[in-house]
């Protein structure tokens, strides 16, 4: 069997579960104590009150009867802690890929398997074997999951990375690794050295456009891809060359006067939800390195953030962050945020960011939509709870499709926690 290391999806589904199991628990605890004290009683009254010399002469045959009576139930209480436990990694979708069934891949197969340590256990981390992890979503989703891991051995992938994506989409995160070359785009003459590759258009040839209804980028330029990519492509003629420098509303902060709240200097900044990189971009034109999360939505985000000479992260924010505690200098997001659904994705999300942000560091909320009254409470008691320094905070309108919406800009210190 192999095993899949714990991927949540919806944060609130692990709790419901681990509270029904822990229910039972409890009563099967109590059941067991209640049995227990009956059987004690029954041994204990079993001789004639009347009768002292027989009652010493099954003494020892009494004790023995509750000790193997008591073991017995101490053996069932272990059993059904077992059992229990198996039934929540089952309800929660991990150690449950049934790699006999006909449609996994073989590669599948191989990856999960279990490998024992050459030296057997390790003394530092105890481990005895090393496992593959993949999302415990991945699970739900085997036969696309097999589609993504029929291939061919050290031979070519297919172009499949929207199949991956998919996964990604679904909470096969983090996806199997594979034993295939993945197909490649010559950039050979088409990549414009650093700096001047931050602002200069990115060739259409130097993009993979599988997969995607464009298949340049003047025609990605003419969609709106979201609320922060409306031409965001379009590095010489369209608003990107203005972003973060000149404002259009009392909500669009200047980097320069962000730059400057900063305690202790900013080096190394997050965005979440990078879009097509220009954050990091006028970041990096202050020397400012900016690591932007991003997936290939409708567009190549990571391949064009790659051409400008930035660093992409290709993974959804329902993942936890692969880094460490209290590293950022700086984490940006805007409309990246706006979850739907239950509010604890939301919260989810935001003790990471507030996780690898370092105390002093800047959380710069760019222009978070509000959808209703509802939800800008939540938020707002949401930052409240997390002690922030408010540097900037203004809440104002801004045209959306030709409506009105309200948003909130924010600029907050994380405090140091003791």
């Amino acid at each position: 069997m192999g095993s899949v290391s714990l991927k949540i999806g919806d944060g609130t589904a692990r709790f419901k579960r681990a509270t029904f199991c822990s229910s039972a628990a409890n009563i099967l605890m109590i059941f067991s104590v209640i049995t227990t004290n009956l059987f004690a009683l029954y041994a204990f009254t079993a001789s004639p009150n009347h009768n002292q010399a027989q009652l010493l002469h099954h003494d020892n045959k009494n004790f023995s009867l509750i000790s193997e009576q008591v073991s017995l139930i101490l053996r069932e209480i272990d059993s059904s802690q077992k059992k229990l436990a198996q039934m929540e990694k089952e309800l929660l979708g991990y150690e449950s890929f049934d790699l006999s069934r006909p449609n996994i891949a073989n590669e599948l197969k191989l990856y999960l398997q279990h490998h024992q340590l050459p030296l057997g256990k390790d003394s530092k981390t105890g481990i005895t074997e090393m496992v593959s992890s993949v999302g415990h979503f991945c699970e739900k989703n085997s036969d696309l999951l097999s589609q993504y891991m029929n291939y061919k051995a050290y031979g070519p992938c297919y172009d499949d990375w929207s199949v991956a994506q998919k996964l990604i989409l679904k909470g096969c995160e983090p996806l199997p690794r594979r034993r295939c070359f993945t197909k490649t785009v010559s950039k050979v003459g088409l990549l414009h050295p650093f700096p001047n590759s931050l602002w200069k258009p990115i060739a259409n040839k130097t993009v993979n456009w599988s997969g995607l209804s464009c298949k340049n980028f003047p025609c990605l330029n003419g969609k709106k891809l979201g609320r922060d990519c409306i031409g965001c492509f379009d590095l010489v003629n369209g608003s990107e060359n203005q972003r973060f420098i000149k404002a259009r509303s009392k909500n669009d902060f200047l980097i320069d006067d962000v730059l400057v709240l900063g305690s202790g200097g900013i080096r190394i900044g997050f965005d979440v939800g990078g879009g097509s990189g220009t954050f990091a971009a006028r970041m990096a034109d202050r020397n400012v390195t900016v690591i932007s999360a991003t997936l290939n939505i409708d567009a190549p985000f990571s391949e064009f953030i790659a051409a400008r000479g930035l660093f992409p992260l290709y993974l959804s924010l329902d993942h936890r962050f692969p880094f460490y505690d209290n590293v950022f200098d700086l984490v940006h997001a805007s409309s990246a945020l706006d979850f739907g659904g239950r509010p604890e994705k939301l919260e989810f999300l935001m003790f990471d960011i507030d996780r690898v942000l370092r105390p002093g560091g800047l959380f710069w909320l760019d222009n978070f939509y509000y959808a209703n009254e509802e939800k800008k409470k939540a938020l707002t008691q949401l930052i409240e709870r997390f002690g922030y320094k408010k540097l900037k905070w203004v809440v104002g309108e801004k045209a959306d499709n030709g409506k009105s919406v309200v948003v909130l800009s924010a600029v907050l210190q994380k405090p140091v926690r003791v």
